[in-house]
């Protein structure tokens, strides 16, 4: 393996090991506290111009298990672990996680400290980094780390086509898909008929179909980024039901009127506490977001539903038309699932 190093905007350097596709990158920094769930990880789109910490120490025991893929490649922009499992084992491994990031030309580190990685963006907050083969670096290269930012983001992820699914239920949804990942569209196959709409999608088009609900998936990057997204929500607020997660809570919020921010350091991980207002239960959630929505919340217009447990942040509004939106994710293949009485919800609102 060749020696790598990782290169923080603050100047400090970590010395690492390449493991992955050679090649320099700049990317946002941020780190996960998922235990398991790598391939899920791996192939997210939630992650589309970052590059990943893992905090647990030991990543690839399993190896590569396309089954457990969420789209159909990687999205992150590089890969950093403490130790990479050489010789994986399981009964559905496919291969190796060095061979699987090769092939779809990701760099990846290991041998880095990412405990004291890990205490940097939390001290810190988050930062953009550098993987480069040379320790040494220069002053405009540093502010070309510093500049770095993710830009069309959904607009690289989402798909390009409208699918229609008849799974012989009740009602169906349109699903406007701003980077979904494929549990979530199957627990959605779960519950309804699904109509998947890309993300330029125009208000009329998806009122066209007649829905009986409309949801607004998952997906990376900044929500502000995305004007004539919000402004084709806005027309569809008051239209049908809408239903919201991730991305779309915050986009359906900037919609409303609402405003968000980019979180100190992210919540990105499948145990993140999150509090039931109205019943004060605590629900461990799955979730990967830099942006949250602020209080700045006019309870003639809504009420925030949801909290985290670690910061008080908003992590789900009920709007007074009965929308609904929550910052987490719900049942997916890689998370706590007790949450999904938010579709129940959901279906008696279309109802």
């Amino acid at each position: 393996m060749s020696k790598a190093y990782l290169i923080l905007e603050n100047g400090q350097v970590f010395e690492a090991e390449s493991f992955g596709y050679e090649k320099e990158v700049i990317a946002e920094l941020v780190f996960s506290t998922s235990m398991a769930g790598y391939m899920e990880l791996l192939t997210d789109p939630g992650y589309y111009g970052q590059m990943v910490v893992q905090s647990f120490p030991l990543i690839g025991n399993v190896g590569y298990i396309g089954q457990d893929m969420e789209s159909d490649k990687i999205h992150l922009s590089a890969y950093i672990v403490r130790e990479c499992a050489e010789v994986p084992s399981n009964f559905r491994c496919e291969g190796d996680l060095r061979s699987f990031l090769i092939e779809n030309k990701i760099p990846a580190v290991s041998g880095v400290d990412t405990r004291a990685l890990v205490k940097i963006i939390r001290d810190n907050g988050v930062m953009n980094a550098k993987i480069s083969f040379s320790k040494d670096y220069t002053t405009e290269e540093l502010e070309e780390i510093k500049g770095y930012e993710v830009v069309n983001a959904v607009k690289s992820v989402t798909s390009t086509e409208v699918v229609k699914k008849d799974n012989g239920k009740e009602k169906t949804v349109a699903l406007i898909n701003f980077g979904i990942r494929a549990s979530a569209e199957k627990m959605l196959d779960g519950y309804y008929n699904v109509i998947k709409l890309p993300a330029d999608v125009t208000a009329e088009e998806v009122l066209s179909y007649d829905p009986d609900g409309i949801i607004l998936s998952d997906g990376p990057g900044n929500p502000k980024e995305n004007e004539e997204i919000i402004r084709v929500i806005s027309s569809l607020v008051n239209k049908k039901p809408i239903l919201a997660f991730g991305l779309g809570h915050e986009l359906l919020a900037l919609a409303n009127g609402l405003n968000t921010k980019k979180l100190r350091y992210g919540h990105i991980g499948s145990n993140q506490p999150v509090r039931d207002e109205k019943t004060g239960r605590v629900y461990i959630t799955s979730q990967n977001h830099g942006y949250f929505v602020t209080d700045e919340i006019s309870e003639e217009k809504a009420v925030i539903r949801f909290r985290n447990v670690n910061d008080s942040t908003c992590e789900g509004i009920e709007y007074k038309n009965g929308d609904i939106s929550t910052q987490f994710s719900v049942d997916l293949s890689d998370g706590p699932q007790n949450t999904s009485f938010i579709l129940g919800q959901f279906s008696e609102l279309m109802k």
